[in-house]
């Protein structure tokens, strides 16, 4: 049975894919579970009119995240924390801080587009990975201060 996958499946392919699978996966789990659709005339044509506008769609989101890239190579986020002696923070810098950081620069960025492993638990200057399109990712430089004491 040749089913075209509405979203994707592991091991089994991507959206929009036309996929051979045995019958009773397709017509007992794909299909009901809506992440499958039977390959008729019908559906191919529809499949195939979802393609061209996902792949506009694709484009032109990739060009407004090239453009916030070009923006965000240049700047700098510095982030200040109360911090012990030896440089430790008191707490950590995380994705939410950094996304702050972006907002009052008039930047919005998803905090879970900000790729970082762990939170940051020191002074100094890391490079971190903000992923804005699958294709674009720009590192950008975080600087972490001490607070000054008051």
């Amino acid at each position: 049975m040749k089913v075209i996958l509405k979203q994707d499946v592991e091991k089994l392919g991507k959206a929009g894919e036309i996929v051979k699978v045995a019958p009773g996966y397709g017509r007992n789990y794909l299909i009901p579970r809506k992440i499958a659709l039977e390959a008729t005339p019908g559906n191919l044509k529809i499949s195939e009119i979802e393609r061209t506008v996902g792949a506009r769609r694709d484009q032109r989101d990739k060009q407004a995240a090239s453009l916030v890239a070009r923006d965000l190579a240049s700047l700098v986020v510095t982030v200040r924390k109360k911090a012990g002696e030896g440089g430790t923070l008191y707490g950590s810098v995380t994705a939410i801080d950094i996304a702050d950081y972006l907002i009052t620069h008039k930047i919005d960025i998803d905090k879970r587009k900000i790729q970082l492993e762990e939170p940051i638990k020191s002074v100094g200057e890391y490079h971190v990975p903000i992923r804005l399109h699958r294709e674009v990712t720009v590192p950008i430089k975080v600087v972490v201060e001490p607070e000054p004491e008051a």
